[in-house]
């Protein structure tokens, strides 16, 4: 790997920031860029393909074999303008992957590398990814010469994968399929950090306790992919960095095992670049002079020698053969002692005490000269702690083990927010179920839909438990790694039959009802729960007036306990679901926030948020059948009366005990109904309210009653990646 570098450029130039819901935006790191968000206002400005077009089926036509020969060519085609560690460009385009992967954290899926967002600010412009834009513009002849049939972020990863296979790693497989973005993603909380590389206290209650880490957060400074290389807050303490290192890779989903199978073989190859001052360093991309077109952090010491790189300020590759894959990091690393010195930029690194000349790497540049290896913090880490030291340890009696075990957490950290492996394309998919991909088994299409409607009528199970059970089913999913949903019917396993937001006792007494239809039928029990919650949307349209057919495509397949890795769902449960109008003691975050939050990983617009809360509630669906929010008389009917109260100045709104407000008769003073923060946003937002103005309309009962069923079927439907 090329380093885990961080830069130590200026980055801020005076810039004032200010607080945001979603931590700070790349206005308020760069308030003088340039402002294109004026052309988003006419509709979905920055796709710039053609409507029809699907990358998911352009990329089936992808020229596999071509493309990796090109790759590996690639490696060792050294450009004098920025020349190649030992002519092989490996080490960097494997970094350029990892730290495009490593962004994602398991706690709300966001971030990695499934939608080329490396290429935007603020990642672009990271002090981690330093250089990286150097990597890109390496790649480009490639991305040029198969245009559509490969995205950045598809092509990003590949050339790691295929930079590991040039330096012989026999890599687990890769799948392709990830299309890319077309701007910055704004809806991703990356910290409040007014500065880049912030002291680490200020993500931390205790940073004695690394699981105090603010979530979603799972890096430890502003500006990081993961520990800062040189010890905690800059402070070598191999032990300590032991610690952060364990919460950050955990919080990317890696156990020890992973972590350090990937911390060994990410440094097998490569080396981090600190023979300079990185002071001297320019801007990154994004405050740079439109001249230097993209590029960032300009080294005017900068020369066709290797050498003169400078990224992090850490200086040295960690093995001797840094273009091989082999088990060099683990005899340098355990072979000899360590001591903590200085690289010539400044930075705290490790050296070894009496290296034997052989064991030394020779120069980057001349290929004959010897030079110090080093070893970060991080590094030290997997010698100093007692369980990583004795992962090692294995790693090192069994070098098909280590190859293995690091192969197989390359692939999960490079697909691990590709969601279940249907969404992988290409010759190269291993054949092999794993069980962080969520595997579901395929579900039955033959059977009688009619007849299986026919029993759910027949069970004796509430509209509202029948709606109810099926969206606390499909509110799992995640747009942001593709995990959750209704596929699979997890909802009636470990962990998710025991959540307090899905009524555990409610949840029990409904699916015994429905189980048995699914064993009756052949139909699967995920397949059942989706059917009797359209059945119920169905019942409650018509007896507000319209005659509406959900529409229900089977082919759900149900997971057993065999398939369901209990912990890695805990990220999954909800702690607040505006839909429902509940939010646990446990919330850290304001219902609306939550709500928010919860929307966008459904992939809902604002629309489609707005018209699911307003049908929710007048459907009496609210989590534990409270009244907060059900402003009818008519409850269980598809109606537009949630709007319509909302919007009637026959109404004044007060602020009641508990959080809860009361919605009070303006002549009389009488209370009518009750409310939460979550219902009367939608009148105190301006853009909110413009869409529930939409919806209380007196010729839109209609549309309301159509847009419910869209945005519900959307739903119901997030986790079918089969069905287009």
């Amino acid at each position: 790997m090329d380093g885990n570098d961080v830069g130590k450029c200026p980055v801020m130039h005076g810039a004032s920031l200010a607080t945001t819901f979603g931590g700070r935006t790349n206005e308020d790191w760069w308030p003088n860029a340039l402002k294109v968000d004026v052309l988003h206002q006419h509709g979905k400005p920055t796709d710039p393909m053609n409507p029809d077009f699907d990358y998911r089926e352009a990329v089936k036509g992808l020229d596999f074999d071509g493309i990796k020969a090109d790759l590996h060519a690639l490696m060792t085609d050294s450009q004098p303008w920025w020349p190649a560690d030992w002519g092989h460009y490996g080490g960097l385009m494997i970094r350029m992957a990892w730290h495009a992967a490593g962004s994602y954290r398991n706690f709300d899926g966001r971030g990695g590398g499934s939608t080329g967002n490396q290429r935007f600010a603020p990642l672009n412009s990271w002090p981690d990814n330093a250089s990286l834009d150097k990597a890109r513009r390496l790649l480009w002849p490639i991305k040029k010469k198969y245009g559509n049939a490969i995205s950045w972020a598809d092509l990003m990863l590949l050339a790691g994968n295929v930079a590991y296979e040039s330096m012989g790693l026999k890599t687990f497989g890769f799948g392709f399929g990830r299309a890319d973005i077309w701007a910055p993603e704004t809806d991703i909380n990356w910290g409040e950090e007014d500065e880049w590389l912030a002291p680490s206290e200020n993500r931390y209650e205790d940073l004695d306790d690394p699981s105090t880490m603010s979530n979603p957060l799972a890096a430890v400074h502003m500006g990081l992919i993961y520990v800062n290389p040189e010890g905690v807050n800059g402070n070598p303490d191999p032990a300590r960095t032991a610690l952060h290192v364990r919460e950050t890779f955990a919080r990317m989903a890696m156990n020890d095992e992973e972590t350090a199978a990937l911390t060994a073989g990410g440094h097998t190859v490569g080396k981090a670049h600190g023979n300079g001052d990185a002071s001297a360093l320019g801007v990154e991309p994004e405050s740079a002079g439109i001249e230097a077109q993209g590029f960032g952090w300009a080294n005017p010491n900068q020369t066709a020698d290797a050498n003169s790189h400078v990224t992090s300020g850490i200086e040295g590759a960690w093995t001797t053969e840094p273009t091989k894959f082999d088990m060099g990091y683990f005899k340098l690393l355990f072979g000899y002692e360590w001591e903590l010195t200085k690289s010539p930029a400044g930075a705290n690194q490790w050296k070894p005490i009496d290296i034997k000349e052989e064991d030394m790497p020779v120069d980057a540049t001349d290929g004959v000269t010897r030079t110090m290896p080093m070893m970060t913090d991080a590094d030290m880490a997997m010698k100093v702690d007692p369980a990583y030291r004795a992962i090692c340890e294995k790693f090192m009696a069994d070098e098909a083990y280590f190859r293995d075990t690091f192969a197989r957490a390359w692939f999960k950290l490079t697909h691990r927010d590709m969601g279940p492996k249907v969404n992988y394309i290409g010759p190269d998919v291993p054949a092999e179920d794993l069980l962080w991909q969520d595997p579901v088994p395929a579900g039955k299409t033959d059977y009688d839909v009619d007849a299986v409607k026919a029993k759910i009528a027949d069970a004796g199970i509430s509209q509202a438990d029948m709606i109810t059970t099926a969206w606390d089913s499909a509110r799992t999913f995640r747009g942001s790694d593709k995990r959750g949903g209704a596929n699979g019917a997890r909802l009636r396993l470990a962990p998710q039959n025991g959540w307090e937001g899905n009524e555990p006792e409610r949840l029990a007494a409904v699916l015994a009802k429905l189980e048995p239809i699914a064993a009756d039928t052949g139909a699967s029990i995920a397949d059942v729960i989706v059917l009797a919650g359209n059945m119920g949307v169905e019942a409650a349209a018509k007896a507000g007036g319209f005659d509406i057919e959900v529409p229900f495509t089977p082919g759900r397949g149900d997971a057993t306990d065999e398939m369901t890795d209990v912990d890695s769902f805990d990220v999954l449960e909800p702690v607040s679901d505006g839909f429902r109008n509940w939010h646990a003691d446990t919330a850290k975050k304001s219902r609306e926030d939550m709500f928010l939050d919860r929307a966008q990983l459904l992939g809902l617009t604002g629309a489609e948020m707005t018209v699911l809360l307003g049908g929710m509630r007048v459907l009496g669906t609210n989590h534990g059948g409270t009244s907060h929010g059900v402003f009818t008389d008519r409850v269980g009917q598809l109606t537009q009366d949630f709007f319509v109260t909302l919007t009637d100045m026959a109404y004044v709104w007060k602020p009641g005990p508990d959080g809860v407000y009361e919605i009070c008769d303006r002549a009389t003073g009488d209370t009518k109904f009750t409310a939460t923060s979550a219902d009367l946003v939608f009148g105190s937002n301006s853009i909110l309210r413009a869409y529930a103005e939409v919806y209380a309309q007196d010729d839109n009962a209609e549309k309301f009653a159509h847009d419910f069923v869209a945005a519900w079927t959307k739903v119901m439907n997030a986790d079918r990646f089969d069905v287009t």
